[in-house]
C-alpha cells in the first residue's frame, strides 16, 4: 500500500495537505520538546468518520519530506475514539501503522505484536496528548489486526 507523508518524523512543525491548492500547507508548532515520532500521513483514497483520508505512521529508521509517497506493509493499527472538537461528541479516529517495504531496520516487523509494547503505548500516548493541545479528546480503544485494519482500509475507499 501507500502512504503519503505530510509531518516528517523528528518534526515540530505540522504540516497538512490542502487538496483545494494541491499544496502543503504549515498547520502549527508542537510545543517545546514535542515532535513527531515517525513520519506521519495518510493513506491515498481512503474517508475517515472526521472527513479527512485515513491517518498512518510510517516506522522507519529514516524521515522523509511532506509529499513523500512510501510504498509500505501495513502492521495494524490503534483503535482510537476522538472528540471533533464542538460538540465533544466522540467519533472513530483509528490511526493505522506501517512500514516502508524499503526498511532494513524494521523489514521482519509484520505486525504491532512485533514491536516491543512500550513503544506502542508510547504511540498512544502521542496521539492522546497531541490531541489535548487541539482541546479533543484521544482515547486508545485497543489494537487493531493488519486484517482489521485491511478492512477498515478497504472499506473506507
Amino acid at each position: 500500500m501507500n502512504a503519503v507523508v505530510e509531518t516528517p518524523g523528528g518534526s515540530a512543525q505540522k504540516f497538512t495537505y490542502d487538496p483545494e491548492s494541491r499544496f502543503f500547507k504549515l498547520k502549527k508548532w508542537l510545543p517545546a520538546g514535542m515532535y513527531f515520532p515517525y513520519d506521519f500521513g495518510f493513506i491515498p483514497g481512503t474517508k475517515g468518520e472526521d472527513g479527512d483520508p485515513l491517518d498512518i505512521v510510517i516506522i522507519a529508521e529514516f524521515s522523509s519530506f511532506p509529499g513523500c509517497m512510501i510504498e509500505c506493509k501495513l502492521i495494524g493499527g490503534i483503535k482510537g475514539n476522538q472528540s471533533d472538537g464542538k460538540s465533544k461528541k466522540m467519533i472513530r479516529n483509528d490511526r493505522f501503522f506501517a512500514v516502508p517495504l524499503a526498511s532494513v531496520v524494521f523489514e521482519k516487523v509484520r505486525s504491532m505484536k512485533d514491536l516491543n509494547p512500550e513503544l506502542v503505548n508510547q504511540l498512544g500516548e502521542f496521539f492522546v496528548n497531541y490531541n489535548k493541545l487541539e482541546k479533543r479528546k484521544f482515547e486508545v480503544a485497543g489494537l487493531l489486526t493488519v486484517s482489521e485494519s485491511l478492512q477498515i482500509i478497504n472499506s473506507s475507499k
